[in-house]
């Protein structure tokens, strides 16, 4: 029987993440995939598939409304979904190979295996047949889309994020079930490239967990492109009739009807923890089947670690890489020193157009840890390269410690969000103040400027300011 010091059970960031820290270290290990294919959700079925669509649709839908007088379209523009589809397959295949396949070529220590593991004992695993022993684990299995028990949803052919990558052919009409992060990035996508999108949210609003300043501009841009949203939403029946996709649902407590070509819901997520056989190696799951660790990642079992979106801390790929680090560390670790992850300190981005972006507390957050918050929100056309590029949709809202001025959070709405909130992430995590942002000199113009207005919103009334102020 096969003996590993670790062995990694998983193939997507937080497992990869995990086998380069073993390489570093000079740990052998072995790396178990099965399911998505090398790379897991990310480079897959995620993050690199979604977002260049995404630009595509962008590209397409503002090219045909450029926003200046000066610029006039004749009309020709043309989209070929087909090919996009296309296009974004050969991108996966060749991010796939360069960033998996030749990394995993050239470890020294690790081995990378196909196949699907199960514990049989603590310390034993057993791969299509084939038991291997490992000293240290690390269950890095990520996650799939949760499908809620809506009534008929069995007997209907819907998509997830998967499918929805992969159809063949553009639809007509959409539902999007879900108004998180997922959800609103494919029904912003599908709605660029023509498919006529309605978000149906059971939440009061879209985007519950952001800000609710953040929540009503995003819902504001969407609608005004052509997304019809409904918040407030308790879905009934679903069923599909000659093709279509049917949802019965209480709208504010008015019963409608949705018909669509597909439905694609976004409801969540799950662990990919079925299968596993957790209870032979004593490890504890929660009720929803998440694997328990404590805050270095360790389990139940002194000698299993977890990472990733199995943990169920932040699903973000980010953050599975920074897990996956982390808990190879601990878990080679023989000092006894322990690394763990402060998350308030992690960004997240939601790559619609504008882009959503935080860090840190929200206003809600902060009040219920020390029942005082002082915050401000400036609008984006406060800006000045927002008003010189004509893009001014979007909020900054930055969330302050009033006792010491510290900022604890950053909230954006903006073009270039995901790439602002980066020093919102330096100040949270290095406890700057508004004082420090406010004397640090900002290039002009720029988007990123606007985080400091925002913080020169707490000691005066910038809508009567020269952007010239030091």
């Amino acid at each position: 029987m096969n003996n590993y010091p670790l062995i990694i059970i998983g193939g997507g960031a937080a497992a990869f993440a995990a086998a380069t820290k073993a390489n570093d270290l000079g740990a052998e290990a072995l790396i178990v995939n099965s399911g998505l294919p090398i790379g897991g959700t990310c480079v897959n079925v995620g993050c690199v598939p979604s977002k260049h669509l995404l630009e595509v649709g962008a590209r397409y839908y503002y090219g045909q409304r450029p926003g200046f007088s000066a610029i006039q379209t004749n009309g020709q523009f043309r989209f070929d979904f087909a090919q996009a589809i296309a296009y974004k397959n050969q991108l996966v295949d060749a991010l796939r190979q360069s960033n998996y396949s030749d990394v995993i070529a050239n470890f020294k220590t690790v081995e990378y295996r196909e196949g699907t593991a199960r514990f049989v004992s603590p310390h034993e695993i057993e791969i299509e047949g084939h038991r291997v022993r490992g000293e240290t684990f690390i269950i890095a299995t990520g996650s799939k889309a949760k499908i809620l028990p809506f009534p008929g949803i069995e007997k209907v052919r819907y998509l997830t994020n998967i499918e929805a990558l992969e159809l063949n052919t553009l639809p007509s009409s959409m539902i999007v079930v879900g108004g998180g992060p997922l959800g609103l990035e494919f029904a912003q996508m599908y709605a660029h490239f023509g498919t006529k999108v309605t978000v149906l949210e059971k939440m009061k609003r879209i985007l519950p967990l952001e800000e609710p300043e953040v929540s009503d501009e995003l819902q504001t841009v969407l609608e005004e492109e052509g997304v019809t949203i409904h918040t407030g939403v308790d879905i009934r029946q679903v069923r599909e009739d000659g093709g279509k996709k049917i949802v019965v649902a209480l709208v504010k407590n008015t019963e409608k009807e949705f018909r669509a070509d597909h439905l694609l819901l976004a409801t969540g997520i799950e662990p990919n923890t079925n299968g596993l056989a957790l209870e032979n190696a004593g490890v504890n799951v929660d009720q929803r089947g998440f694997v328990v660790a404590d805050e270095t990642l360790q389990t139940t079992q002194r000698h299993i670690w977890a990472a990733g979106d199995c943990v169920g801390k932040l699903a973000l790929e980010t953050v599975a890489a920074k897990e996956g680090a982390i808990a190879a560390d601990n878990a080679l670790n023989t000092s006894g020193a322990r690394k763990k992850i402060n998350y308030d300190e992690i960004p997240h981005a939601v790559f619609t157009m504008p882009q959503v972006a935080s860090v840190g507390l929200t206003e809600r957050e902060l009040m219920k840890r020390i029942n005082v918050c002082s915050c401000r929100t400036v609008p984006l056309s406060a800006v000045p390269k927002a008003k010189a590029v004509g893009e001014t949709r979007g909020v900054i809202k930055l969330v302050v410690d009033p006792h010491t001025g510290i900022i604890v959070g950053c909230h954006i709405v903006a073009p270039a969000a995901a790439e602002m909130i980066h020093e919102a992430v330096l100040a949270v995590k290095f406890k700057l103040t508004i004082d420090d942002i406010i004397d640090t000199v900002h290039t002009f113009p720029t988007f990123s400027e606007g985080i400091k207005f925002a913080a020169q919103a707490f000691t005066r009334d910038i809508s009567v300011m020269t952007c010239c102020i030091g």
